[in-house]
């Protein structure tokens, strides 16, 4: 078995040592996998906000429609318990409703079902007419249980639905 002397050109299973070993290594950036699985989740998620299903402004209209039908209906029964007159007006951004009190004024009422409420859609107008009549600006609801038929339309840009009362307390919505 030959012996390697000191400064033999055989360096076999000895450790040499050059100098300092720097060791330099691309962790600066994103592999080309990385940066697929990132675009991939992005692309996910932009298909995902695209695709949802967005609400339609007939829908809309419709809700609220239907939920002031129910308040209309609920005023109604309220002024034959209470035994005085109770009133609906549209206002700017919503509607309120108002009780009339002993010498004629009207009050705002503040409960929680006939106080004031916003609209809960984009309502861009709202006309009120009594059947047989012209357009009016309030819808009294009175002592009587038997009143005269109205029609409020609430419009929504382009769409529009109508709130009618068929005159003895009840409320239907309708398509124009």
């Amino acid at each position: 078995m030959p012996i390697s002397a000191h400064g033999s050109s055989d360096m076999r299973g000895v450790a040499r040592r050059v100098g300092p070993r720097i060791t330099l290594r691309g962790s600066s950036g994103f592999t080309l996998l990385e940066m697929l699985v990132v675009l991939m989740i992005a692309g996910l998620l932009i298909a995902v906000v695209a695709l949802a299903p967005s609400r339609n402004r007939r829908t809309d209209l419709n809700e609220e429609a239907q939920r002031l039908a129910t308040l209309l209906e609920s005023a109604d029964d309220e002024a034959q318990v209470r035994s005085t007159s109770i009133a609906w007006e549209p206002m700017d951004g919503g509607y309120r409703f108002f009780q009339r009190t002993e010498n004629g004024k009207w009050l705002p009422l503040t409960d929680d079902v006939l106080g004031p409420h916003r609209w809960g859609t984009d309502v861009t107008g709202v006309s009120i007419r009594y059947t047989g009549g012209a357009g009016i600006q309030r819808v009294v609801f009175g002592e009587e249980s038997i009143e005269v038929p109205v029609t409020i339309t609430l419009y929504s840009g382009a769409v529009s639905l109508l709130v009618v009362g068929t005159g003895i307390g009840n409320f239907a919505v309708r398509r124009p």
